[in-house]
């Protein structure tokens, strides 16, 4: 399943394109095109060269502290490592069932974030792709073009994440960074006040949430060749799935489908996901490279996120996602559907879910309930999973006798997708850049096919071992006098004649 432009022969003689930063994405990143002289790409990669080293550092720390301090990750998506690794230490304390609160303010908690951050990343960061082009002025394809040509679309955007941060608000404490979710269960419920807050507006957050999608739909279809071609590759998909095949983000059985929609595995046990997922390293990127064992590096890589989730579900517990996921799997022909650009329509139809869900918790007696905490025996390993907005999210501790820990291992939705993320933009690169002069237009091609995904490129690094550094000498004219550089193999060369 891997392309030709993995790597490049001869790269020295090529010549090198680099998009840095990429734009519209959280996190550092950066695209490489090696180019011959006649134009043809001959390589592309992306590149995650922000480091982060949370594995590491939060060995030694007590397990109770971990769902406050690996949430410090990411700004955008903090609650769904907080409840990852809630999830994680409720397995540590013995908690194999949540009180019906508690499990109920978790999903809460978790629809308002899906929510905030699907609009954030649809409304903010993509639209004006969608909306304007993606060859559109660089100074007017923005949220501020949004804003100018757009003002209602901007608007309604604007307050659907508002509304998910409220959510977020009355659960778990704070907007970002919160302290609702505890090991074996949650610190607060709701009170009839909260309630009647998030009820007075919730009606509107539905509609305004059909309105996205029926967006999406009419942009999709307008140009809807175009859309199925553009950075489509077929691959596996991963995702967590309701014990009846249901669409769910809070809890369930891994399951995995090939790109003809055949069952690679269903109804795994996440707890043992090192029996079934294994992950690479490449001497070019801080992040890994996971696969199904099953399959091998090769053939075994996967996606996650929205387009996985809508693709591998039997149905959605929701009539209006239903029903617009009925009218999505029809795209497919009897097949997952594997346009990247189909992301965007999942993923509106997942924040319509979302608002949904919302309302009918909203309406259940168990929010305001007063048993928020269950503990039973202590273990040694917890291992949590859910689906973040940008797809399966592993957290996995191991802790000493005196309840710190000792070991950590995190897979990140973007992680999961970096494969996939690496073939998108190969597509792109052989289909839309060969033998072409290129230009801001073309380029932005390639960030269009990696914002799709959504990555979160802050969250999905960290160290393969051991790390590359740089060190640059320089005199009091703030001329070069030398450099050292230590690669990833620990191999250190000088680098300037």
């Amino acid at each position: 399943m891997s392309t030709s432009l993995e790597t490049a022969e001869n790269p020295d003689q090529l010549e090198r394109i680099v998009i840095e930063p990429l734009t519209r994405v959280e996190g550092h990143g950066k695209v490489t095109l090696l180019q011959d002289e006649n134009k043809h790409i001959k390589q592309a990669r992306l590149h995650i060269v922000e480091f982060r080293g949370f594995e590491k550092f939060i060995q030694g720390r007590p397990y109770w502290e971990t769902p406050v301090l690996v949430q410090r990750l990411c700004g955008i998506c903090p609650v769904s490592h907080h409840l990852a690794a809630a999830k994680a230490t409720d397995m540590l304390v013995g908690t194999p069932q949540l009180t019906p609160t508690a499990e109920k303010i978790r999903r809460l908690m978790h629809y308002g974030q899906t929510l905030q951050s699907h609009a954030l990343h649809f409304f903010h960061l993509c639209s004006p792709d969608l909306l304007f082009g993606f060859d559109d002025e660089v100074r007017h394809r923005n949220i501020v073009g949004v804003i100018e040509d757009h003002p209602e679309i901007a608007k309604q955007g604007v307050l659907l994440r508002k509304y998910g941060q409220e959510v977020i608000r009355l659960t778990a404490g704070k907007r970002v960074h919160g302290t609702g979710a505890i090991p074996g269960g949650v610190n607060k419920s709701l009170n009839q006040q909260e309630l009647d807050y998030l009820l007075k507006d919730i009606d509107q957050i539905i509609s305004w949430s059909i309105d996205a999608v029926a967006l999406i739909k009419r942009i999709f279809f307008e140009q809807l060749d175009y859309h199925l071609a553009f950075a489509t590759i077929d691959s596996n998909m991963l995702s967590l799935i309701g014990s009846d095949g249901a669409f769910d983000i809070y809890h369930g059985g891994l399951r995995a489908k090939d790109p003809d929609g055949n069952t690679v595995f269903d109804h795994v046990d996440y707890t043992d996901y090192t029996d079934y997922i294994m992950e690479g390293v490449k001497n070019w990127s801080y992040m890994k490279f996971p696969f199904i064992k099953s399959l091998g590096a090769d053939n075994g890589w996967y996606r996650v996120g929205p387009l996985a989730r809508v693709n591998n579900c039997d149905f959605f517990t929701t009539p209006l996602a239903e029903k617009e996921r009925k009218e999505f799997s029809e795209m497919g022909n009897g097949k997952p559907v594997n346009s990247s650009l189909a992301f965007h329509w999942a993923r509106l139809i997942e924040l319509l879910y979302c608002a949904e869900a919302i309302k009918e918790l909203l309406h259940d007696p168990d929010i305001t309930g007063s048993e928020l905490l269950n503990k039973g025996e202590m273990n040694s390993c917890g291992i949590g999973v859910i689906e973040a907005p940008r797809g399966t999210l592993f957290h996995h501790y191991e802790i000493d006798d005196d309840g710190l820990i000792t070991k950590a291992n995190l897979i990140v939705s973007t992680t999961n997708n970096n494969q996939a993320m690496n073939e998108s933009i190969r597509q792109v690169a052989s289909h839309y850049l060969d033998g072409n002069q290129l230009n801001e237009p073309l380029l932005n091609q390639i960030e269009v096919a990696i914002r799709a995904y959504d990555p979160c490129l802050s969250c999905a690094t960290h160290a393969m071992g051991k790390m590359p550094l740089e060190i640059s000498l320089v005199d009091e004219n703030n001329q070069l006098v030398d450099r050292l550089e230590k690669r990833a193999s620990g191999r250190i060369e000088r680098t300037f004649d």
